[in-house]
């Protein structure tokens, strides 16, 4: 359903993660002194991420796991799609965690893991490739990237003073 849709626009993969690389910094940024609502946030795109590559499909894929390293070009709207998925994510818990590296590493460990159920469990219908989780580990790395530079970001901007802090 969600490929159909990508596939009559397939402009909306490029635009999408161009906007997530301008905007996701500076939104990273506000998150960092905002933890409960970064975690909320997070949970709940882990969630969404888990529901788009295992919700059951009505198709008998191939056994085991395909082998395939495709790189990513704009406009490769499966590619560009399986960078956004972890993009995002990895983004919202290197800001939580104030640790982009291991947030990275967790996006890579969590895109295997998705590709070994999709090879072990076939009635879900989907199928397991090498192309998805290079394709997931360079969204990782971008969101990693993104959660550096927010931090970075938040750590330049003024702090706050609390109203009691003001001189009398």
């Amino acid at each position: 359903m969600i490929s159909t849709f990508l596939v009559q626009y397939p402009w909306i993969t490029t635009v999408a993660l161009v906007t997530v690389v301008v905007i996701g910094p500076l939104l990273g940024s506000w998150l960092v002194d905002r933890r409960p609502l970064n975690r909320w946030l997070a949970g709940i795109v882990a969630v969404a991420v888990l529901v788009i590559t295992l919700y059951p499909e009505s198709r008998t894929p191939a056994p085991g796991c395909q082998v395939s390293w495709m790189l990513p070009t704009l406009g490769a709207v499966e590619l560009i799609a399986n960078i956004i998925l972890f993009v995002v994510p990895v983004l919202l818990v290197g800001v939580a965690t104030r640790h982009p590296l291991a947030a990275f590493a967790a996006g890579t460990l969590a895109s295997v893991l998705i590709e070994v159920v999709q090879a072990a469990v076939p009635a879900l219908g989907r199928s397991c490739d090498t192309g998805d989780w290079l394709q997931n580990t360079i969204g990782a790395l971008i969101g990693a990237l993104l959660a550096a530079l927010a931090l970075r970001l938040s750590r330049k901007r003024p702090t706050r003073r609390s109203p009691s802090s003001g001189s009398r």
